[in-house]
């Protein structure tokens, strides 16, 4: 697995980082997960000389942001408005170098969910029946995926959300829960059944089981563990007002699931980028063309969603690519326990940000595990780390070889003497180093990719003390 992703190199690489909802600021499990990684490989790409490009958005439907705009007394554009800016910002200022950050709200993203949707109906990928939900008596509405949590029934863990267990990682349906409540008034809700409309996930099992082969391990054993339970046609529809409206005669009142719209907006963000750079051809390019290829960035938490449910609603459709690898990013820790910005255990970006630059979190976060493993934050940690790597080895060599060329040569390098045996090898090592890394990036071994620059900074180091 490397940068040109299957062995011949692609004209042009799409790199996506997953989509953060928008009804909260960022955490640095984000960054730690998602965002950071995405855009240290994108930037090796663009160095390297491949036509890449790095997109994102937010995700601005779904019951959960209709339910706590009204909670504030606005609307839930007015909400989504805040939280696509507020999160914007933290991104930028840390740093990603996205070349469009756009939104599920516009009128591009509405026509191909829309499309999608219809292409997938007619097709006969997608069904019409009725549909158990879970629907709460106090507050008069029809409980959605988050808004329901209980008692998980695989592992038995408490707190377990109506779409999935954090405990035991299982995707769940709300009606599998026991002992059921509604998070907004702690009612118990009762099963009411509903006409919806529904995708033929099961269809794609074989093909799945086969897809997901090359895909990193964590990811592979994710998807592996759903597929051998055998998938089961999932409802993509909802009794909402707030989402893009399901283009079917009969429907009015219902929207299209947040988790059908969502992913779509990669598509859309590459087509709105097409249409700012005056490219028509742009996002087709990199979407239809099979010289092109696509790497998603997700956290493990949407594992189900990018290596199953996506792949399979682009295979249903057929007009577009597959991603070629889905790298997903393990959780970060604070004491012990994950960030979660929905139970408000987080350190939001923007705190971070008033104190502290982008970068030693950028350095700390990449540095301190491998991006498949979860890692604990610890500000001593995290001080120890920029004082004793970033500071005195990284940043006293960078600053010992400018000072060095300002002083002596005007801030020009000059043209070699004639190099001795420890220069030549010096070189050697350079180069060695240079090969050792890029194969580490290409990888998406990012961890052990910092790991090998500092060592190499180490030996630079030592280098001008024993020419000194």
């Amino acid at each position: 697995m490397n940068a040109m992703i299957g062995g011949s190199s692609p004209t042009k690489l799409l790199v996506t980082a997953a989509l953060p909802y928008a009804n909260a600021k960022l955490h640095l499990g984000h960054l730690r997960s998602t965002y950071i990684p995405a855009d240290i490989y994108v930037r090796y790409l663009r160095l390297k000389g491949h036509e890449a490009i790095y997109v994102c958005a937010t995700d601005e439907h779904g019951t959960p942001i209709a339910v706590k705009a009204e909670k504030e007394g606005s609307t839930p554009k007015e909400y989504v408005n805040l939280y696509h800016k507020l999160i914007l910002e933290d991104l930028l200022k840390m740093g990603c170098s996205f070349d469009i950050f756009s939104r599920t709200t516009y009128p591009v993203h509405y026509e191909l969910t829309q499309e999608f949707f219809k292409r997938l109906l007619n097709k006969g990928y997608i069904y019409e029946a009725e549909y158990e939900q879970l629907f709460c008596p106090k507050c008069t509405r029809f409980l959605p995926d988050r808004y329901v949590e209980g008692i998980c029934p695989y592992c038995g863990t408490e707190g377990a959300r109506g779409d999935s267990c954090e405990s035991c990682g299982r995707y769940l349906k709300p009606i599998e829960l026991q002992k059921p409540y509604c998070i907004v008034c702690g009612e118990q809700p009762f099963i009411k059944k509903t006409r919806h409309w529904f995708f033929k996930l099961s269809a794609f099992q074989s093909f799945l089981k086969k897809w997901v082969k090359p895909l990193p391990n964590n990811v592979k054993h994710y998807a592996s563990q759903w597929l051998k339970e055998g998938l089961k046609d999932w409802c993509v529809t909802r009794d909402l007002e707030w989402g893009v409206p399901v283009p079917v005669k009969g429907a009015k009142g219902k929207a299209i699931y947040v988790w059908f719209d969502a992913p779509i907006g990669y598509i859309s963000a590459t087509e709105i980028l097409s249409e700012e750079k005056r490219k028509p051809k742009l996002w087709v390019n990199y979407w239809k063309k099979k010289t092109s290829k696509i790497v998603h960035f997700i956290g493990k938490d949407i594992i189900y969603h990018h290596a199953i449910f996506w792949p399979a609603m682009l295979k249903a459709h057929g007009k577009y690519n597959l991603p070629a690898r889905v790298i997903a990013g393990e959780f970060l820790t604070l004491d012990g326990k994950k960030l979660s910005k929905s139970r408000g255990w987080v350190i939001e970006v923007s705190d971070y940000l008033r104190t502290f630059e982008p970068d030693p979190l950028r350095y700390y976060l990449t540095a301190a595990s491998p991006l498949q493993k979860d890692i604990d934050f610890s500000w001593d940690e995290f001080a120890k780390r920029h004082n004793d790597e970033l500071n005195d080895i990284l940043g006293n060599f960078i600053h010992r070889a400018l000072v060095f060329t300002d002083k002596y040569f005007n801030g020009r390098i000059p043209e070699p003497n004639a190099l001795d045996n420890y220069d030549k090898e010096f070189l050697q090592t350079i180069k060695t180093y240079h090969k050792h890394i890029a194969k580490s990036m290409e990888q998406f071994n990012f961890h052990t990719a910092l790991k090998q620059i500092l060592e190499l900074a180490a030996q630079g180091n030592k280098y001008l003390n024993d020419k000194a």
